[in-house]
């Protein structure tokens, strides 16, 4: 597996987000967003090292990272005096935080895509492979949910939401989870496997 140039920006750019947000969080005194700095961090950890097996597409490493860093501008940005999160992207209909939900777990599962990918059979039952991808891509969200939990637990001013954002929060990892598999669908037709 060679480590290329894109490979090793990509790495660059998460190590510079994450250290600039790490102080922009620590100067706001927000624990909150320091532990997921902490939490994103880890994965870009996990995510190297298992790229050194996977050999993981650029556009796979890049759609994370880009969720990564949407995550942090989430919580820092503010519009009218709220944080980015609660920007209404599309008036009562999207939320900034649900469209990183959407977009993040999308990019979550093409990532666990490849991790199974290489012992998926050339015939495959591709119904059954889907479903298990969506789960997985859901899966991941709940685990997302169950970080916020602890967040609202460990610091009493979170914003994160309650039981209705939650929700929502499921339903939009579920979105990017199925858009990625019609993605990975579609890649696969166009290829010809």
């Amino acid at each position: 597996m060679k480590i290329t140039k894109a490979h090793l920006a990509i790495l660059i750019i998460n190590i510079i987000y994450l250290a600039t947000f790490a102080v922009l969080y620590s100067a706001r005194k927000n624990y909150e967003f320091l532990l997921y700095v902490g939490t994103v961090a880890l994965f870009v950890t996990l995510i190297s090292l298992m790229h050194l097996r996977f050999d993981f597409p650029v556009g796979v490493l890049s759609g994370l990272t880009a969720w990564g860093l949407l995550h942090m501008l989430g919580g820092y940005v503010t519009v009218s005096g709220r944080v980015l999160y609660a920007y209404q992207m599309i008036p009562d209909v999207l939320r900034f935080d649900q469209f990183v939900h959407a977009f993040g777990f999308g990019c979550a599962t093409l990532f666990c895509y490849y991790v199974l990918k290489p012992n998926l059979a050339d015939k495959v039952n591709w119904a059954a492979v889907s479903v298990l991808l969506i789960l997985i891509g859901m899966g991941l969200g709940a685990l997302n949910e169950i970080v916020e939990f602890t967040a609202v637990l460990s610091f009493p001013e979170t914003g994160v939401g309650g039981y209705d954002n939650t929700m929502w929060d499921m339903l939009f990892n579920a979105v990017g989870a199925v858009l990625a598999v019609v993605y990975i669908a579609l890649r696969r037709a166009k290829a010809g496997s």
